[in-house]
């Protein structure tokens, strides 16, 4: 496997995190970052390996210090992004490497790694996607409005991106996905 950066992006509730999880457990030789972010855990995430759970004032000098690849501010309240050290190690010793990423993200990778491939996670439809979102039942009914309104101006944006990857069940997905990484005579 050649050293190569890939970005997983898609809109909320479509289960990119979910998608790179299982990714991670059944594909250890491919290193998935773990994104720092502002914004409390939820019930069953663990800091370090689901995010980095930092305060305002350490994810402002992470930026201030340049150590961040990428990062936004998400559904306009917590801000999320990836420090930079660990993403550059890994493609330096020859792990491919994939960053699960917002769309915000994604486009500020694109202008500082223009060879990364972009994968758009998409759901099966709208339906399926409201369904997760609220399923998951993390969010109340103001936060689920206006992750919603941003899933529609993210699903626009699929054209952006590399290969699209439909997530209608998780495994198919990883495979999916790990295929096209493995796969090094993929043409994009």
């Amino acid at each position: 496997m050649s050293a190569k950066l890939f970005v997983l992006a898609g809109p909320t509730a479509v289960g990119k995190g979910t998608v790179a999880a299982a990714m991670r457990d059944q594909h250890p030789e491919i290193y998935l970052s773990v994104s720092a972010t502002t914004r409390p855990p939820r019930p069953g995430e663990v800091d370090g390996v689901h995010y980095h759970f930092v305060s305002v004032e350490e994810f402002d000098r992470l930026v201030a210090e340049g150590q961040m690849l990428e990062w936004a501010v998400v559904h306009g309240v917590h801000r999320y992004g990836t420090p930079r050290g660990p993403v550059t190690e890994a493609l330096a010793a020859g792990r491919p490497a994939l960053l699960e990423i917002d769309l915000q993200g994604a486009r500020q990778v694109r202008e500082t790694a223009p060879d990364a491939v972009f994968v758009f996670l998409k759901p099966p439809s709208w339906e399926e996607l409201v369904r997760r979102l609220v399923g998951r039942g993390t969010e109340d009914e103001e936060e689920r409005e206006r992750r919603l309104a941003t899933a529609r101006e993210e699903l626009a944006a699929e054209a952006e991106f590399d290969v699209t990857i439909v997530n209608r069940e998780v495994h198919s997905a990883v495979e999916e996905l790990v295929s096209l990484m493995v796969d090094s005579s993929t043409e994009l």
